[in-house]
């Protein structure tokens, strides 16, 4: 089971690569968008190879005021926002509806939330900061870190009203997604300093993620939810269970800057995933 979870994740990628294939299909479908949105297409990076877009949701009352928000990077970006443009047509994180209602009553900090799309077959290379030998890809989150911190930040530090410290910064994805967001929340502690690891690929490269955490010398100021779901393969939740472990050994303190959470009968989707979207929020952007 682990080993199909582990194949269908991989080369995934695949199948999202051919969206283009059905781009007539997708303008036919109907656009879920709740709020204020700004789209920047065809963001070109000297790191990486090929372009991409950029959604940015705007909290409401951003185009009215002069006040400064927190922001959250969220990778696959045309997965959280948009059943339009997702992997799988209609099932969508359902972030922005969840922003809206939560800011609305008071419960989470306003923020922008920006959705950076994946590149379609290079995913699995900008996701995983190694070559696993076993399925020979991977290797570029190190560029792909570069695109973000050197590039794509600077940038919408200067067109949007963001608080551009570490500790209104947040990262955050999925699977690989998640994967790569808590390699670059180790790498860069001083950029992102709240994380979103949401159903982390752990498996990947004989858990080199694992070793990434136990290697670290000194604990950096950094906010982790974690979670997965009980039904996302065999040893899923061991070794997400296994990361918090490494993470608490380092100082990390459960309840306090770690929150685990293991989603009962949750599989391996934007479903599952929308459903803990309200929790990850009030746990990284709580209303001061």
């Amino acid at each position: 089971m682990r080993q199909a979870l582990s194949f269908f994740i991989v080369f995934a990628t695949f199948f999202v690569s051919c969206a283009a294939v059905l781009a007539s299909g997708v303008n036919q479908r109907e656009h879920t968008l709740t709020g204020e949105f700004r789209m920047h297409r065809g963001y070109r990076s000297k790191f990486l190879a090929k372009d991409r877009d950029i959604i940015v949701y705007l909290p409401p009352g951003y185009e009215t005021g002069s006040r400064r928000y927190p922001v959250l990077y969220l990778h696959d970006g045309q997965n959280i926002f948009d059943g339009a443009t997702s992997y799988i047509p209609g099932m969508e994180w359902r972030v922005d509806e969840t922003a809206q209602a939560l800011i609305a009553g008071g419960e989470i900090e306003p923020l922008i939330i920006v959705g950076v799309y994946n590149a379609g077959e290079q995913r699995v290379f900008e996701y995983t900061q190694t070559r696993d030998v076993r399925h020979k890809v991977g290797g570029k989150a190190r560029q792909y870190g570069r695109m973000l911190v050197e590039e794509l930040k600077p940038f919408i530090d200067s067109e949007y009203r963001t608080l551009a410290g570490p500790s209104d910064t947040g990262l955050g994805g999925s699977s690989l997604g998640g994967l790569v967001t808590l390699y670059l929340g180790l790498r860069y502690p001083k950029v992102f300093g709240k994380l979103a690891v949401v159903s982390p690929s752990v498996w990947w490269d004989r858990k080199v993620i694992v070793k990434n955490v136990q290697q670290v010398r000194r604990k950096p100021q950094l906010m982790i939810w974690l979670d997965m779901g009980t039904k996302e393969g065999d040893r899923a939740t061991t070794d997400a269970a296994a990361l918090r472990d490494a993470l608490v050994a380092k100082g990390w303190v459960l309840g306090a800057d770690l929150s685990y959470f293991e989603a009962q009968g949750a599989e391996h989707n934007e479903k599952a995933w929308s459903e803990r979207v309200g929790m990850i929020l009030k746990f990284l952007f709580p209303k001061r």
